[in-house]
């Protein structure tokens, strides 16, 4: 499943990020932000009619991402965050 998929407040453990071509940088800057392997995360909010932005928190850091973003991070369920 991909975070852009995670219902509305559900807690997930990242697994990766997927580069969508060499030297990605959105997936360079998605791993520096946070989004590593192990790494709780939890769906908090979607903006109007469940569109964009996606607010999503790693730990205490919450981001506002779009869905094409989110759809770049692999997870699975079973966070606390």
């Amino acid at each position: 499943m991909t975070l852009s998929d995670l219902p509305l407040h559900a807690a997930a453990q990242v697994e990766e990020v997927q580069d969508m071509h060499a030297n990605d940088a959105i997936a360079r800057r998605l791993r520096e932000l946070g989004f590593v392997g192990g790494e709780d995360v939890r769906m908090v909010a979607r903006g109007p009619l469940g569109g964009e932005p996606l607010l999503v928190q790693v730990g205490f850091t919450r981001f506002a991402l779009r869905r094409s973003e989110a759809a770049r991070i692999r997870v699975r369920n079973g966070g606390t965050a």
